[in-house]
């Protein structure tokens, strides 16, 4: 089961977009095509994500792992600028950049999904 049907990824972002809803309602097919990633990819992506944040404890950013995810795939598939995405998530660019870097270094860490960031 996925965390997202467990109810264990929660939405910390006070911004319009609800990427928790939005992935939940995506079909199996469209995952690709939006996020450029298969659905099983993706729900992995996420537990490692996950299970890496709270290994590392402390305070709960602004944007949740989901977020995270989203944003990162979003940069490298649609090629979208820091400035675009910190402006639809009401962060800083430097936030952002700071994001994408830890979900990178996460994945590269974790070694599954090495392949997928320098595509």
């Amino acid at each position: 089961m996925s965390l997202l049907k467990m109810g264990k990824v929660k939405v910390y972002n006070k911004s319009m977009i609800n990427n928790k809803k939005r992935i939940e309602k995506l079909k199996e097919t469209e995952y690709h095509e939006l996020l450029g990633i298969e659905k099983p990819t993706f729900e992995k992506m996420l537990e490692k994500e996950y299970a890496e944040l709270h290994e590392q404890g402390g305070r709960l950013s602004r944007l949740s792992v989901l977020d995270k995810l989203v944003v990162t795939l979003g940069y490298y598939h649609d090629y979208r600028t820091m400035v675009n995405i910190a402006f639809d998530y009401d962060v800083s660019t430097s936030r952002i950049s700071d994001m994408i870097k830890w979900v990178e270094q996460t994945l590269i860490k974790e070694g599954t999904f090495r392949f997928l960031l320098f595509i």
